[in-house]
């Protein structure tokens, strides 16, 4: 029974700690940001209803962005508090002078550590890429109406696609081009549309781009793949170049799941293979990397039970610092082919992995 009572104490001070480390950091992030940019936000809203309603709205998506970025060290913090709060209200010394090891004292800890680490990889996974194109808007762009550039994109039957503007509201090309290869239209068909308009969705004249004001204005139309609807109109069906594919910044796949990197990886065509390598990797060596990280903090502040809780805390946050940055210095070798991107990832789980056993082993018990 107090096994129990004292797993549920910590897990409860857990979970306070974290709630109160996410709500500050995350209104730390908010507050700066919005002051920085308030100006972006009032811009293009007439009135203060409309604009409080734009910065509602945008936070409202980016506060999973950011914490995605503040997990790890939100984990950290949530239990170096909590045990350093412990030790702070003399409460380990009871239970060790009872029998009970440190190691065991703490594993309630670890364990919301763990599970916490969990929610990253499913706010990761599931919830970014499904808001990705809500965090793509600028700050003074809410309703999409500014022209972005266009990136030149292939679908894997080897057709061409690229354009000059586009305008993300009506998810509109300007001066479109296509480029269909000789193995599916007999002959090399290149057009040219003054606007194409993105049209989603399965069915019949959807999951494709109509082009509007195209030439050449006759051209042998090719079943499943270039319908004509009049002169100088046409669909074109595409499976993989959507607006989205052609209209993505360099860095588009920082929000993608680690499916649609690996998707991306098989392309032939993809560039930035090193990066989106590297964030592969390292996609996999995350959820171990958060775990590493929490056992080096829990050893620096229990390796000492006498030594203050103030500079216990430092030291912890100080050893975060250097953490992030060594991962960070291992990511830019992989990112620049210095190292090989799955050596780039797993570098800082090979470096601190053994060294957070070491210390945690060597906790007083």
């Amino acid at each position: 029974m107090i096994f129990k009572l004292i797993d549920r104490q910590m897990i409860r001070g857990y979970f306070k700690a974290y709630v109160v480390c996410l709500a500050s950091l995350l209104s730390l992030y908010v507050v700066v940001d919005l002051f920085t940019n308030l100006d972006d936000f009032t811009h293009h809203n007439k009135g203060l209803w409309s604009a409080l309603l734009r910065i509602f709205a945008y936070y409202g998506y980016k506060v999973s962005q950011i914490f995605d970025r503040l997990c790890e060290a939100i984990v950290l913090l949530a239990a170096m508090f909590t045990v350093a709060w412990m030790q702070r209200s003399n409460e380990q010394v009871p239970l060790l002078s009872a029998g009970i090891s440190t190691r065991r004292i703490v594993t309630p800890v670890l364990l919301c550590a763990f599970f916490m680490l969990g929610m990253t990889v499913v706010n990761q996974e599931f919830i970014i890429p499904r808001i990705a194109d809500k965090l793509a808007l600028d700050r003074d762009d809410p309703g999409g109406q500014k022209t972005i550039p266009v990136r030149a994109a292939y679908e894997s039957n080897g057709i061409h696609i690229a354009g000059e503007r586009a305008i993300r509201r009506d998810r509109t090309v300007s001066t479109f081009f296509v480029t269909i290869p000789e193995t599916l239209g007999g002959t090399l068909i290149h057009l040219t549309a003054f606007e194409a308009h993105y049209v989603p969705g399965p069915g019949p004249r959807q999951g494709g781009w109509e082009l509007i004001g195209t030439k050449p204005m006759e051209v042998e139309t090719i079943p499943g793949i270039l319908d004509q609807k009049d002169s100088g109109r046409y669909f074109l069906h595409t499976r993989e170049v959507d607006f989205e594919a052609v209209t993505h910044n360099p860095n588009w796949f920082q929000m993608a799941s680690t499916s649609q990197l690996y998707r991306e990886l098989q392309r032939p065509e993809s560039t930035r293979l090193a990066s989106m390598a590297v964030l592969f990797h390292m996609r996999l060596t995350r959820p171990v990397l958060g775990m590493v990280l929490v056992l080096l903090g829990l050893s620096v502040i229990l390796r000492d039970q006498n030594r203050n809780v103030i500079i216990s805390s430092g030291m912890c946050l100080v050893l975060c610092g250097v953490f992030f940055a060594s991962c960070y210095a291992c990511k830019m070798l992989g990112d620049n082919e210095y190292v090989n991107p799955a050596l780039a990832a797993w570098l800082p789980v090979l470096f601190f992995g053994p060294h957070a056993i070491v210390l945690f082993d060597a906790v007083h018990t």
